[in-house]
C-alpha cells in the first residue's frame, strides 16, 4: 500500500475543488443578480416618488384655491347675514373628516404594501440550491464509491 495519491483520488479531489468553484461562482451571481433586480425596482420607486410629488404639490396648490373659494361660498350660501368666518370653519371640519377617511384608507393600503423582493433571484436560487444538492448528493457517492469499494473494482 503506498500513500501516494492515485489517479482516482487525484480525480475526486478535482472535481470537489470545481464544485465549490462552481458552487461560489453561482452563489456570487445569484448575489449580484439580486443586488441588481432591487436596484431597478428602487429607480422605478424613486422616479414613481418624485412624479407623486410634483403631483402633490400641484394638487394642493389646486385645493388651496378651492378650499378658498368653497368657504367663502359656504359662507355666502349659508351664513350671509353672520361673519364671512363661519364659511372657513364649515369647510375645516369638512377637511378633517376627508382626512380621517383618507387616511384610515392609506393605513389600510400600507398593511398590504410588499416590499421590493428580488423575486427572479430567489427563483434562480432555488434552481441553484436544487443543484448543488444534486452535485453534492453525486459527489458523495463517487467519493463513496472510491472509499468503499477496492481499488481493483473501481
Amino acid at each position: 500500500m503506498s500513500n501516494a495519491p492515485g489517479p482516482n483520488d487525484s480525480a475526486l479531489a478535482q472535481a470537489i475543488q470545481r464544485v465549490s468553484s462552481d458552487t461560489r461562482g453561482l452563489i456570487q451571481d445569484q448575489v449580484d443578480l439580486a443586488k441588481l433586480e432591487l436596484q431597478q425596482k428602487a429607480t422605478v420607486f424613486g422616479r414613481g416618488t418624485v412624479i407623486a410629488i410634483a403631483a402633490g404639490v400641484f394638487l394642493i396648490g389646486a385645493l388651496l384655491l378651492i378650499i378658498e373659494g368653497a368657504s367663502w361660498l359656504a359662507w355666502y350660501l349659508f351664513f350671509p347675514n353672520d361673519t364671512f368666518f363661519w364659511g372657513f370653519f364649515l369647510m375645516a371640519f369638512l377637511l378633517i373628516v376627508c382626512a380621517v377617511l383618507a387616511g384610515l384608507l392609506a393605513a389600510k393600503m400600507l398593511k398590504k404594501a410588499k416590499v421590493p423582493v428580488p423575486d427572479q433571484a430567489l427563483a434562480a436560487a432555488r434552481q441553484t440550491q436544487a443543484v448543488i444538492s444534486e452535485e453534492a448528493r453525486l459527489t458523495s457517492e463517487q467519493v463513496r464509491d472510491a472509499v468503499v469499494l477496492p481499488e481493483e473494482d473501481r
